[in-house]
């Protein structure tokens, strides 16, 4: 497709496939998120992109931390439609915010030595008080659907508004099997660490949340490599001609 960015879903994981939990915290798990920092952030990255994507959850639990937005519910009407508050940032967060419930107090964020301007993702659920929030903060921001997110046309408008041709989706689960499944997704890059904790109620790398249908996906290996510190970095592509027949 030409009317929306390249997708590649790159995402750190256990031996057991889990995204998050306590195997994080030991040395065989730090030195793997290395890996999967140096391929998408690093000073010479293998993937070069213009913005990678995460939901709700995944923002508040690395960045906004579950504050709350500091709304005027009497704020002036806004303007329809998007608002592009930057449009040449070297690197875009882009948040899927549907509702409007994430608590910003900047409208630029620093992961690592990555500094990337934000970029809220709503539909027609979200108040007038919170988009002027995000505009008051100098935050952008595309209404992508009235009640449900409409993919289709958020990346359609990442890639007309903001010029994002290559984009990083980096969500939980629930998203990550959202964009696959609907047939968003063009390559799976897979970082996984030496380790688990045994876990059995942290989310995995691919999850339905009861929302998208559990049919599966079949997908093609390009490449495996032995990295640091024991981890294994998988690359896999997808075949939209295929899993349209």
């Amino acid at each position: 497709m030409t009317d929306r960015p390249f997708i590649f879903c790159h995402m750190l994981t256990s031996l057991d496939g889990k995204i998050i939990g306590n195997y994080m915290s030991i040395p065989e798990a730090s030195t793997a998120g290395d890996v999967f920092y140096a391929l998408a952030f690093g000073e010479n990255p293998h993937y070069r992109h213009q913005g990678w994507l995460s939901g709700r959850v995944t923002t508040d639990d690395n960045f906004t931390r579950y504050r709350h937005p500091a709304l005027d519910e009497h704020a002036a009407p806004v303007p329809e439609g998007d608002f592009v508050a930057v449009q040449d940032a070297e690197k875009y967060y882009v948040s899927i915010d549907p509702s409007g419930r994430l608590g910003w107090e900047s409208p630029d964020l620093t992961y690592r030595t990555t500094h990337a301007h934000v970029l809220e993702v709503l539909t027609g659920r979200a108040s007038n008080a919170y988009k002027a929030f995000l505009r008051k903060l100098g935050i952008s921001y595309v209404i992508a659907g009235e009640e449900e997110l409409d993919r289709d046309l958020l990346l359609a408008k990442l890639k007309e508004l903001f010029g994002i041709e290559t984009l990083m989706l980096g969500g939980g689960g629930v998203l990550n099997w959202s964009f696959v499944h609907a047939g968003l997704c063009d390559e799976i890059s897979v970082v996984i660490a030496p380790a688990a904790d045994g876990a059995s109620d942290s989310p995995a790398l691919f999850e339905t949340g009861g929302r998208t249908p559990d049919g599966p996906r079949g997908f093609t290996l390009q490449s495996a490599e032995v990295r640091e510190g024991g981890s294994v970095w998988l690359r896999y592509s997808i075949d939209h001609e295929k899993e349209s027949a």
